[in-house]
């Protein structure tokens, strides 16, 4: 198969996967508060991924790391789009969470398995560009999905748009069925996963955090910001739907105008990939990510609301792709698999405490006013990752060639 065939198919499956889940996004959400109308009862739901996460990744990673990559990507949406398709016909909001969380146990193989198959498969001077247009189609979903989402549940119920999703993972585990195998070391694919194995991966990981000291501040600093954007994005229906008093057709035509923004946003940003640093797409799309959500939510009206998720989604478009571009370089591929899982599992704490945080403190006080001040702190964090990434120290980690991620895994034993 030509390798432009393989990208295609690749961005293609993923994208349409995400597709689905946008579409899922928007039905799960309405579901839950016309089952329960609390906006801790939607913070509940978000929850159940990290806590899923947390159980999963003390040992997902070393699995990943050990077994072919590709046939662990299709067993995993396979058995996600089983459990989805059971959804609609579960009576309670318990029995919602329980699959949730089976089907986030799945999930949380995909992402870091996804990250080292991408960087395997893709040569490293094409993956901007390659996260430019995954972006892209990411953003294409976002904005289909919700648009989509709504028609389907004004046609019928949020039923059709759940079974979409479990569709859409179906179809996409068939498409990287026809991919090529990228793992070439059999005999470490062969290799049990025991207690000792759990802990000595666990050192590896530490190692490399350690002597990359400059990478793991900057990693640390942009998952900072990502997670207060996690746990204030949980309340985004609730203030939507109680404090602007708009409707299930607005969120909806909200959410599709928001992706508008980050179609824009990709097309723009793979067009910039061979031109612009993904340093700056770090710096500037995550920044502007952070103020758009301050402006969200102190926004008082359908326009002022609107014109908040076009930014950014614009600006959200410029940091995932410089993000995905800055974990694939300077993160070893042997062991990729572990170090996203061990991050997944400590992110995956902070969001469990920072998203029972805001839902609680929101049905306390104000929606509004607790996630103002969140987003503000994000922006802080964001001013730093700034000045620390444009610093004298941050051009020569940025720009040395001694930093890509072959150099990097030479100097530590997996």
């Amino acid at each position: 198969m030509k390798e432009r065939n393989r990208f295609a198919l690749l961005i293609f499956g993923i994208g349409f996967s995400n597709l689905g889940s946008w579409i899922y996004f928007v039905a799960i959400n309405l579901l839950i508060i016309q089952m329960t109308g609390s906006a801790a009862a939607v913070a509940g739901y978000f929850i159940v991924k990290p806590v899923a996460m947390l159980l999963t990744n003390i040992w997902s990673g070393s699995l990943i790391d050990r077994v072919n990559i590709r046939k662990l990507m299709i067993g995993v949406d396979i058995i996600r789009g089983l459990l989805i398709a059971t959804i609609p016909w579960l009576p309670s909001i318990w029995m919602i969470y329980a699959v949730t969380f089976l089907v986030s146990v799945a999930g949380s193989f995909f992402g870091p398995a996804s990250n080292v198959y991408i960087t395997k498969l893709i040569p490293d001077n094409r993956r901007q560009r390659f996260n430019s247009i995954m972006s892209m189609t990411n953003s294409g979903a976002f904005l289909l999905g919700p648009a989509i989402s709504g028609l389907i549940i004004n046609l019928t119920n949020t039923s059709f748009s759940i079974l979409f999703n479990a569709a859409s993972f179906l179809v996409c585990a068939y498409l990287i069925s026809l991919l090529p195998d990228v793992d070439e070391d059999h005999e470490k694919l062969s290799e049990p996963v025991r207690l000792r194995t759990l802990v000595d991966d666990r050192l590896v990981v530490f190692r490399f955090a350690k002597t990359s000291a400059f990478f793991t501040s900057i990693f640390i600093l942009i998952q900072v910001t990502m997670l207060i954007g996690f746990s204030i994005d949980s309340q985004e229906a609730t203030y939507i739907r109680m404090h602007l008093q708009l409707s299930e057709k607005d969120y909806g035509n909200l959410l599709s105008l928001t992706g508008v923004g980050s179609l824009a946003g990709s097309f723009i940003a793979t067009l910039l990939a061979k031109r612009v640093s993904y340093r700056m797409f770090i710096g500037a799309g995550i920044t502007m990510t952070t103020v758009c959500y301050l402006w969200f939510y102190l926004s008082s009206g359908i326009l002022s609301a609107t014109a908040a998720f076009m930014v950014l989604g614009f600006s959200m478009s410029f940091g995932s792709s410089g993000y995905a571009t800055f974990f694939q370089r300077h993160v070893p591929a042997a062991i990729m698999g572990r170090f996203g899982s061990l991050s997944d599992m400590t992110q995956s704490i902070i969001t469990i405490v920072l998203t029972l945080a805001v839902g609680v403190l929101s049905d306390m006080f104000s929606v509004q006013w607790v996630c103002s001040i969140a987003a503000g702190i994000g922006i802080i964090v964001c001013a730093i990752l700034v000045v620390k990434s444009f610093s004298a120290a941050g051009t020569r980690f940025f720009l040395s060639k001694d930093e890509t991620t072959s150099n990097a895994g030479a100097n530590i034993s997996a």
